[in-house]
């Protein structure tokens, strides 16, 4: 049976996150339910990265089998034509059999947006974490380069999370200023439940200036959630890009990325979905 992948944006405000839960508005349930009306049959996705609820996506990539005579272009057009104005089909391609949306990926990022000022947010409202205390970002930065690496990050994952092992690699992480927007960007094999979240949390800690920046090596190398900081909000959190092989030909990860350039984030959050 053809197998496709798909790349997925969605504002995540109005789902439970994308798993499927039976009795509740999911971007996975949604999804499925419009590609079922184009494929006149059921329709199951699978994606790189399960999000929680609130959390958007740039660029989620999904895979489903389907044997319907549909091409890459009907699949696409159809399932926008179902789904609601917060989630769209960006691109979709037919790819090998042996592809899978999840571990086929070498590497996931996310982006975590914070409207830093006294005065709060009316079009960023749920789109991007609202500060009002000054961060020094400087400060962050150069705190969480500990992070760098292959690590047990046990401080840094829920208590519900059901990953077999704590250890992950971060390949990169940073955290920049542009006017009144502070990012956080972040890339590793794979992430925790509530790994950015936690690390976000923490560092917004050390940028407000309640933690000192040597907390965050300490909370890491103590591998305890209950000394590190709270979890930060979903409202900022976007997966923004996937990583795989070139043989799979899919789309640059950077396709679709409306949060490419820091200072581009007010626009792209101002941004109607209607």
């Amino acid at each position: 049976m053809p197998r496709f992948a798909a790349g997925i944006e969605y504002d995540g405000r109005a789902y439970s996150g994308w798993q499927h839960q039976p009795g509740l508005q999911t971007v996975q349930g949604t999804l499925q339910a419009a590609l079922s009306r184009v494929a006149d049959s059921p329709v199951e996705c699978t994606c790189a990265g399960r999000t929680d609820a609130g959390v958007h996506a740039l660029a989620q990539v999904v895979h489903f089998d389907s044997d319907a005579a549909r091409g890459e272009r009907g699949f696409r057009l159809g399932a926008n034509t179902y789904l609601p104005g917060d989630v769209a089909v960006v691109w979709l391609r037919e790819v090998p059999g042996h592809f899978h949306a999840r571990y086929s990926a070498g590497a996931r990022s996310y982006r975590y947006v914070i409207l830093n000022r006294d005065s709060r947010p009316g079009l960023a409202a749920g789109r991007a974490t609202w500060e009002r205390r000054p961060l020094d970002a400087q400060r962050m930065h150069d705190a969480a380069r500990c992070l760098i690496g292959e690590h047990d990050f046990s401080a840094f994952r829920a208590i519900e999370c059901q990953a077999k092992s704590p250890v992950r690699h971060v390949e990169a992480l940073s955290v920049e200023r542009a006017e009144e927007w502070v990012t956080l960007s972040i890339t590793a094999n794979a992430f925790l439940h509530h790994m950015v979240r936690n690390i976000a949390g923490l560092l917004i800690s050390v940028g407000e200036g309640t933690s000192p920046p040597e907390r965050v090596a300490r909370v890491l190398a103590g591998r305890d959630r209950k000394q590190s900081a709270a979890t930060a909000p979903p409202d900022g959190l976007y997966l923004e890009s996937v990583r795989y092989p070139v043989e799979f030909g899919l789309p640059s990860p950077t396709v679709g990325s409306g949060l490419s350039s820091p200072g581009t984030q007010s626009a792209m959050i101002g941004r109607s979905r209607e």
